[in-house]
């Protein structure tokens, strides 16, 4: 278990570390609010089993967490679904860029994981089920209100605007799989309700604390109630690590060693199993879109304090 002190000291050295460096990557220029976010920022916060949660940098600037919606949809498309899920929706890494059409053709329109946009799309579809677009929603937006013990927890209309004026690939993606009846919904509501919750607005203490249940067994640390069962938990965090980096999961898993899911905000959600959940962010990202210096700064971190599920 981490000592409070010890950890406080490391998170504020990455912060420092992350904040000197003029290698940002590059901000998300094709959604049009996202390329309005200033590349300087660097947030990072560790949430604790006890509640604690040791914060450095722009850790209380909410951010729009994009593609790390994906960790709690697929989460609340189990809970309906079950494996039934996964008729729908492969579990295997897909090796091509996150808004790839490539393999939608010869795999019949499943897509390969539920963290590349079309699956999560196939999961938004799950949950939407039927019901109207703001039902579902605002169980989604409750469910990370409920994780994250905070009712401050919002949606970025501008952003939503803005991906939804622009997200050709996304309504082409959505289409296709709904010719070969993996989308069951009107594309339009599910496309709806997939755009808005890409657009939680979050901060990295919000989102360590909401990931919490992931760090320990599907439980909530607090009162330990069970979010999830701990089946289901290690199963979420096996795709994680497989998944989570679209096809820069390899290296990830390969440097910091965590289960995590990136988006093109440039947060990073880790897990650190049976320990803490980590949220960085950096806006700037990498060649596959993921934040350039969260993973840096996750690597740093994995190493100084020894956290890895592969072992120190």
């Amino acid at each position: 278990m981490f000592a409070v002190p010890q950890l406080r000291s490391l998170v504020t050295d990455i912060a420092d570390e992350m904040r000197a460096r003029t290698d940002r990557g590059r901000i998300a220029d094709y959604i049009p609010e996202l390329a309005r976010v200033d590349p300087g920022f660097f947030g990072m916060a560790v949430a604790l089993p006890d509640g604690t949660v040791v914060t450095a940098g722009d850790a209380e600037t909410p951010f729009s967490i994009q593609s790390i919606s994906k960790v709690f949809t697929l989460t609340l498309a189990l809970g309906i679904a079950g494996d039934r899920l996964w008729k729908r929706v492969g579990r295997e890494p897909s090796g091509t860029a996150f808004n790839s059409i490539v393999q939608l053709e010869s795999e019949k329109g499943v897509p390969r994981n539920p963290f590349i946009n079309a699956g999560a799309i196939a999961v938004t579809d799950v949950i939407l089920a039927g019901h109207k677009p703001s039902v579902a929603l605002g169980e989604i937006l409750r469910f990370m209100r409920f994780l994250s013990d905070d009712q401050t927890v919002t949606i970025d209309k501008a952003v939503a605007e803005s991906e939804q004026r622009t997200g050709f690939r996304n309504m082409a993606l959505a289409n296709y799989m709904k010719s070969f009846g993996v989308i069951e919904n009107p594309v339009d509501y599910t496309l709806g309700v997939y755009f808005h919750h890409c657009a939680i607005a979050m901060s990295c203490r919000q989102l360590a604390l909401a990931g919490r249940f992931l760090a320990h067994s599907g439980r909530n640390p607090d009162t330990g109630h069970s979010v999830i069962s701990s089946e289901r938990a290690r199963r979420i965090n096996a795709i994680m690590l497989t998944c989570g980096h679209y096809d820069g999961s390899g290296d990830f898993a390969y440097r910091v060693g965590l289960p995590g899911k990136s988006g093109v905000g440039g947060g990073i959600l880790a897990i650190v199993p049976g320990q803490a959940s980590i949220a960085v962010w950096s806006p700037g990202l990498d060649d596959a879109g993921n934040s350039h210096l969260g993973r840096i700064a996750l690597e740093a971190f994995a190493k100084r304090s020894g956290v890895s599920i592969f072992g120190a």
